[in-house]
């Protein structure tokens, strides 16, 4: 009924940026009632943590250690959120998967995650 996708990743170095975006599409009754969007990333060996997350409305929750080098937005109209990513580091390094869902309630789609790797 939903689905979630991620794009955008790649390998970058050290300093650089990169801009990823999630895109949901499906029933638009369904897509239309999410109201929160969220970036969150996994790295080797960790547990998946929040990045950043924002409401249809353009509130924003940061990851604190993030806020300044990382900018979510979203696009209402297209259903596309994005995470632009600045002076990268390589304890970035991560999958990056973003969801759609419903601040009030259980109700979310993940997608499938894409691979930001930063070298030296």
């Amino acid at each position: 009924q939903v689905q979630v996708v991620e794009s955008g990743g790649g390998l970058v170095q050290a300093g650089e940026s990169l801009k990823l975006s999630c895109t949901a599409s499906g029933t638009s009754s369904i897509v239309s009632r999410l109201d929160t969007m969220g970036w969150f990333r996994q790295a080797p060996g960790n547990k998946r943590v929040l990045v950043a997350a924002i409401s249809r409305s353009g509130t924003t929750n940061y990851d604190e250690s993030l806020r300044g080098r990382f900018t979510i937005s979203v696009d209402n109209a297209k259903n596309i959120v994005y995470l632009q990513m600045d002076r990268l580091k390589t304890d970035d390094t991560a999958v990056y998967y973003c969801n759609f869902g419903r601040l009030l309630g259980e109700e979310k789609y993940w997608g499938r995650g894409t691979q930001v790797t930063v070298s030296l």
